[in-house]
């Protein structure tokens, strides 16, 4: 199974990401990993937490623009060219990337990349059929 983000519209203005980080903290919901990409406007925040459903749930109850997206979580060798193998075997099977970031659970061990595919089941069999580790959502979101 692949893996879900939560994407969160958030108005460029101070104060508005310690609102989601509340909401969080009093929801105990844990953040894995995040992006914020912003504009002059507004920003996208995109997580990877602990449960999805209540962090959506409690983001739509305070106001917030929420949807939840499929994105494909692997597993990155860390080593000079763990990641440049992922994408030579999703460039040549043609599958495009429209956005990644990473997080790393420990120092020393693999990091773990969260892709989104404009195809998100032919990039996983892909890499699992190149031998890489695709992460299944449960075990990310336990990490």
């Amino acid at each position: 199974m692949n893996a879900e983000q939560i994407s969160v519209f958030l108005e460029n203005t101070p104060g508005r990401l310690v609102e989601v980080t509340r909401i969080f903290e009093a929801g105990r919901i844990n953040i894995r990993a995040l992006s914020l990409a912003d504009t002059s406007d507004f920003g996208i925040l995109r997580l990877i937490v602990s449960d999805n459903e209540a962090a959506k749930r409690l983001l739509k109850q305070n106001g917030f623009t929420v949807r939840i997206t499929e994105v494909v979580a692997v597993e990155v060798e860390d080593k000079p060219g763990g990641l440049h193998r992922i994408l030579e075997a999703l460039a040549e099977a043609r599958v495009n990337v429209e956005y990644m970031y990473a997080f790393v659970r420990q120092s020393g061990q693999n990091a773990i990349m969260i892709f989104r595919f404009d195809d998100s089941l032919r990039a996983s069999d892909v890499l699992h059929a190149r031998g890489m580790r695709v992460v299944d959502g449960k075990d990310l979101y336990a990490m």
